[in-house]
Parts: C-alpha cells; sequence; structure tokens
C-alpha cells in the first residue's frame, strides 16, 4: 500500500503586502497567497506565462515541472514563479523581479 507524503506547514510572506500565510507543502505558493488574501499578479498558472514573477529573499522551493518558465540563471538569481513553485520550508518574497 502506497501512502501519500503528509505535507508540511510552511509560512509564505509577502513583503510588499506586509502579508504573511499558511503555505503548505503539497499546495503551489500562488494560491496560499491567494487564499491568505493577497492580490499578487497571477495569469495562466502553469508557469509559462511570467506574470507571477517574484523575487525569493528566503526559502528553498520545489518544482513539480521539468521546465518551469524560468532559466536555471534566473533561479540562481532568486526568481520564482509561485504558480508551479511549492515551499520547502518557510519562505519570503517579493512580486516582480
Amino acid at each position: 500500500m502506497n501512502s501519500m507524503p503528509i505535507a508540511t506547514l510552511h509560512t509564505a510572506t509577502s513583503i510588499d503586502e506586509t502579508l504573511q500565510v499558511d503555505a503548505p507543502s503539497d499546495q503551489p505558493l500562488l494560491l496560499s497567497l491567494e487564499q491568505g488574501g493577497s492580490n499578487w499578479p497571477s495569469s495562466c498558472r502553469n508557469g509559462t506565462c511570467r506574470t507571477c514573477l517574484g523575487q525569493l529573499l528566503q526559502c528553498t522551493v520545489r518544482y513539480e515541472l521539468e521546465w518551469p518558465g524560468i532559466t536555471t540563471e534566473e533561479q540562481n538569481e532568486g526568481c520564482v514563479l509561485p504558480c508551479v513553485a511549492f515551499p520547502c520550508s518557510n519562505v519570503t518574497l517579493r512580486p516582480g523581479y
């Protein structure tokens, strides 16, 4: 019998909005931000349009997509696409880059 991994609850902080929300590890950051009242910009929700592009100031995220719509260089510079990024720890981010 395969069991599903248990989601870990982290927090996501949007510093431009001075907002802190619950961010389960099994849910995209964008959804967590929106559920917490954020007005984070978004459009496609699949990692291609880059409307939700933000900057990670603190955190580790994972992507379930092989190509999340940002280059390796952008990821190394702290760029993140919250619509397809899942938190691996507490997250601090800023909209835009």
